[in-house]
C-alpha cells in the first residue's frame, strides 16, 4: 500500500524553522554585511580580552565564530547545500 507523504516531514520542522530564522536575518543585512559585522564583533572582542585577561574557551569561541563567518560567505555566493 502506498501512502502519501507531505512535502516537509515532520522530522524537517527543525530545518525549516532554521531557515525562516536566517530569512529574518538576511532580511536585515545582506550576508556580506553580515560577515563583515561579525569580523567587527570579533575584533572587539580580541581587544577586550586583553584588558579581561586569561579565557580558557577562547578556541571555542574562535571555532564558533569561523563557522558563522563561513556560514554566511555561503550563503554570499550561494553554494549552500539544499536538502531534497
Amino acid at each position: 500500500m502506498k501512502t502519501s507523504t507531505n512535502n516537509a516531514s515532520f522530522d524537517d520542522a527543525p530545518c525549516l524553522a532554521y531557515g525562516r530564522g536566517v530569512k529574518d536575518l538576511l532580511s536585515q543585512s545582506s550576508a556580506s554585511e553580515w560577515v563583515d559585522d561579525l569580523w567587527a564583533i570579533y575584533s572587539d572582542h580580541m581587544a577586550f580580552r586583553k584588558e579581561a585577561g586569561h579565557n580558557p574557551p577562547i578556541t571555542e569561541i574562535f571555532l564558533s565564530f569561523r563557522e558563522l563567518v563561513f556560514f554566511f560567505q555561503k550563503l554570499e555566493v550561494g553554494r549552500m547545500e539544499v536538502r531534497e
